[in-house]
Formats: structure tokens, C-alpha cells, sequence
């Protein structure tokens, strides 16, 4: 029998305490459970997902469709807002000029830092 997959997988460092409560949220939120959560230490990860190096992995999150459309970063993030129906309102600021730029730097700043942030 084939494992039903979600229209989404997330993809994030299991071993960061943001990227996990991060993940926490995201599933509390994911009423229609489109989402599944995927740590990057899962040893599956490089079979399932050939496409994606493990420094990428390692560097952001990374949402993954159904149809293997890839999300990285803030991107992700976006998409993310956008799936998500408690965020949906919210996606509209990213068509702001300087929104996604800012975003995007900010993210970054953060995903360098995680591991001292907290």
C-alpha cells in the first residue's frame, strides 16, 4: 500500500530549537494538515528529495509541493503564509515593494544566527 504524502513538505533542521518550535506552531496552524514536517537529520531526506544538497538544507527551511515546486528561505516562508489559512491575510504584505527584500534579509540574518539566538 503507498503512504499518502501532503500537498506540502517542510523541511527544516531538527536540531535548531527555533526551527522546531517553529515547526510546533506550523502544525498547531495547519487545520487542513496540507503539511508534513520533516526534519533534514531524517535519514529518508536525501532519497526522497535527491534535488536538495545537504548544505542547502542546512542553511533554510525549505517547503517542497507535491508537484516538487521548491521554496527556500523567506520565499518558504511566504508560501507558507499563503497555505496556511490564520496567515493568509497576512501574505498580501509581501507584494509591498521592499517587502520581500527585507525579508529576505532578515531571514537570512536570523538562519546564520539561529543556533546563538537562543
Amino acid at each position: 500500500m503507498e503512504e499518502k504524502r501532503q500537498a506540502y513538505t517542510v523541511l527544516y533542521d531538527g536540531d535548531c530549537p527555533i526551527c522546531t518550535r517553529s515547526v510546533e506552531e506550523l502544525e498547531k496552524w495547519d487545520r487542513d494538515g496540507v503539511l508534513e514536517m520533516v526534519p533534514i537529520q531524517d535519514p529518508e531526506v536525501p532519497e526522497r528529495f535527491p534535488g536538495l544538497s545537504r548544505r542547502a538544507l542546512e542553511e533554510s527551511i525549505h517547503l517542497v509541493g507535491a508537484d516538487g515546486k521548491v521554496w527556500t528561505g523567506a520565499a518558504a516562508v511566504e508560501e507558507l503564509m499563503g497555505i496556511l489559512p490564520r496567515w493568509r491575510w497576512l501574505s498580501w504584505l509581501f507584494h509591498l515593494p521592499l517587502v520581500r527584500p527585507l525579508g529576505t534579509r532578515v531571514y537570512r540574518w536570523v538562519a546564520r544566527n539561529r543556533h546563538r539566538l537562543v
